[in-house]
């Protein structure tokens, strides 16, 4: 069995620019990656795909400022965990339809995971992680000065809201992710950390 490598999907590779991040846009994207996966896969390697969330969980965020009059808006991480669940679930289906077209038997799993970062971490106080849709400079004073949130210009695409990104300092799931990784089973785990996974795992 040859080495594991990791595949970090971005986020805004999911959701392309100028897409509206619907459930079908975001299936094509992923299925527009999964044949280069499955040729690593087929090749022998042993794979652990990590995935951004940026778009995804400032969508869900604005659902659930939506909804405040009538359910209790949702914290952050629990808006990350949701990601996790919601863009596992769309890679495996995804990987694992492609798999079983080329008749390639492997557990394709998604792991639910948790990133452990000093509560001092000083990012706390100076959010710089976009999420989000893009908005124009107008609408992005209007947020910032209605909802306090911090606005930043992003890559000379439009406006978009920031949140705190510490520094992560472990993941407190990854001797199973190890486990199941050395077993030969795919692993898709960790959204929004991306490569910072290969510093902190011992794979």
């Amino acid at each position: 069995m040859k080495e594991k490598i990791v595949i970090a999907i971005g986020g805004n590779a999911i959701i392309s620019e100028g897409q509206k991040g619907t459930v079908e846009e975001q299936y094509a994207n992923i299925s527009k990656m999964c044949p280069y996966i499955a040729d690593l896969i087929e090749d022998g390697y042993r794979i652990i795909l990590t995935h951004g969330n940026g778009p995804q969980v400032g969508n869900i965020l604005l659902q659930s400022e939506a909804a405040k009059d009538r359910i209790p808006v949702l914290p952050i991480d629990v808006c990350v965990a949701e990601t996790q669940g919601q863009l596992g679930y769309m890679i495996k289906q995804s990987l694992d339809n492609l798999l079983r077209e080329r008749g390639i038997k492997k557990d394709v799993v998604s792991v639910l995971s948790r990133v452990l970062v000093d509560e001092n971490d000083p990012a706390f106080k100076d959010p710089t992680k976009p999420i989000g849709p893009f908005y124009s400079k107008e609408e992005a004073d209007k947020i910032a000065k209605t909802k306090n949130h911090v606005m930043v210009e992003d890559s000379g695409r439009g406006y978009r809201r920031v949140v705190p990104s510490p520094r992560p300092l472990d993941i407190i799931e990854q001797s199973a992710v190890k486990i199941l990784a050395d077993s030969g089973t795919i692993v898709i785990t960790v959204a929004a950390v991306g490569f910072q996974l290969l510093r902190i795992m011992e794979c």
